[in-house]
């Protein structure tokens, strides 16, 4: 029987998300999630269980409410690099969930690069 998308989609994020957990080391995980309207990212300590910083497109003082486009997502990236220093996190894995590595989550993941963040 045929897989849908969603459970294709399902499938790829596990098996990203239990090859990343393999050689975390403790480090903390850089979770991504792209909607049709929204991106947003989260900065999380697996072995704690909590969320140490987070930004999304949806937050309106990054001044791209309601676009998700790829300068939207460089800002959530620089967004995430700087609170990510606050909460003083240098070093993480980049968790693309079941996204591919391309357009949005790549222009992310640059610009948290470019913000300090080490993947």
């Amino acid at each position: 029987m045929a897989n849908s998308k969603r459970d294709l989609f399902l499938k790829r994020r596990l098996r990203v998300r239990n090859k990343l957990r393999k050689m975390a080391n403790g480090r903390a995980r850089l979770s991504i999630h792209r909607s049709n309207k929204n991106i947003s990212v989260q900065l999380i300590d697996d072995v704690k269980g909590v969320t140490l910083a987070s930004a999304s497109s949806l937050e309106k003082d990054l001044g791209v409410v309601g676009k998700n486009n790829v300068d939207a997502a460089a800002k959530v990236g620089a967004a995430i690099a700087e609170r990510a220093k606050k909460a003083g996190v240098e070093v993480c894995y980049f968790d693309r969930g079941g996204f591919l590595f391309h357009g949005k989550v790549k222009a992310l993941a640059e610009a948290a690069r470019e913000g300090g963040l080490k993947f």
